[in-house]
């Protein structure tokens, strides 16, 4: 203390002092992991801040038919303005998402259905029935199949895998379709469908799947594994008793990883589909629609209204893939809790 009551500031020692305890406690790196904590969630806010504002016109003036409508009109900007619902638009405009929205859904869908299967597969022969060069050697190229760009696989799709589709393999589906299947059934088009983009998507999902998959099973312990098979179960039930159960958890968020891959994809769908307002439940047939096509086909030639609906589009997206994950976390608290309880 001073004289005059008074505090004395502490000397550049104690300052140092103070300095490197806190270096020497991790402070800085705890500062630093708390804000690259926070970042990302700050990030997604925003991001839906202003998703949100930028579609509160578009679904101000179409209301909860965005989600039902059926039709998706620009209008006549040479006709008279009308107003609707207080709102001043170009006459026949309307704006009605479900298309687009079950056109996601159905292309994602096909992709899991055949990706999930063949990448847990393709895991399991790789880490327990190939030799570990072989193994090696196929994971790299497994690795390299999920770096390739889209835009090469689009083309792919477009140009070489969608009519081999629609010319060899459509028509047999066609032909020998049961009567209880009628989306497999009628005219196969010529590869611009949902059948092939869900197909083209799958190939892009399958690698991240595979991947993340193989470095799972690499980490399930030998002995559970040995002890299945001593006590005489096949490596078909060992695999599917012992093995995938010890990394259910984990697989989730491979397949959601996959999931997101499927309803996030633009440059390959807008190369494959053929665009249509319409959903077209006929998978083999050409024509279908998705979120992410409508918005790469007419962002540029949209004028205010229009760029409005399609941030309302990119909001249900943005929104269905929230919810795909939440479902996917609350499935991989309850397989953790559910591995901890049985381990008690």
């Amino acid at each position: 203390m001073q004289p005059d009551g008074g505090t004395v500031s502490p000397s550049p020692r104690r300052l140092g002092g103070a300095l490197r305890n806190s270096l020497a406690n991790g402070g800085p790196i705890k500062w630093l992991g708390r804000g690259g904590a926070v970042v990302p969630l700050l990030m997604l806010l925003f991001v839906l801040v202003v998703l949100v504002i930028k579609a509160i016109p578009a679904l101000g003036f179409s209301g909860s038919s965005f989600i039902t409508g059926t039709k998706w009109n620009f209008g006549s900007p040479y006709a008279a303005p009308v107003t609707s619902n207080g709102v001043l638009h170009n006459s026949g405009e309307s704006f009605g998402a479900l298309p687009e929205i079950l056109g996601t859904l159905a292309t994602s869908a096909i992709a899991l259905i055949i990706a999930v299967p063949v990448s847990i597969g393709a895991a399991l022969v790789i880490v327990e029935r190939l030799p570990k060069r072989l193994a090696n050697v196929v994971g790299l190229f497994l690795e390299l199949l999920a770096g390739v760009p889209s835009v090469i696989v689009g083309l792919w799709g477009a140009l070489t895998f969608g009519p081999f589709i629609a010319h060899d393999i459509a028509p047999i589906i066609s032909n020998n379709a049961p009567s209880w299947l009628p989306f497999l059934s009628g005219d196969t088009g010529n590869g611009q469908g949902l059948l092939t983009s869900g197909l083209v998507l799958a190939v892009m999902v399958i690698p991240i799947v595979a991947a993340t998959a193989r470095d799972l099973i690499r980490g399930v312990p030998i002995l559970p594994r040995e002890g299945a098979i001593a006590l005489g179960m096949s490596e078909f039930e060992c695999a599917r008793r012992v093995t995938l159960p010890w990394v259910g958890a984990g697989l989730v968020g491979a397949v959601v990883l996959g999931l997101g891959r499927a309803l996030g994809e633009t440059i390959v769908m807008s190369f494959i589909l053929s665009p249509s307002f319409l959903f077209n439940y006929h998978v083999l047939k050409s024509g279908g629609n998705s979120v992410t096509v409508m918005i790469a086909n007419h962002f540029f030639v949209a004028g205010a209204k229009e760029i409005s609906a399609l941030m309302a589009g990119g909001l249900v997206l943005f929104v269905l893939t929230l919810i795909v994950n939440t479902f996917a976390a609350i499935i991989i608290n309850r397989s953790r809790s559910g591995a901890s309880a049985s381990a008690d």
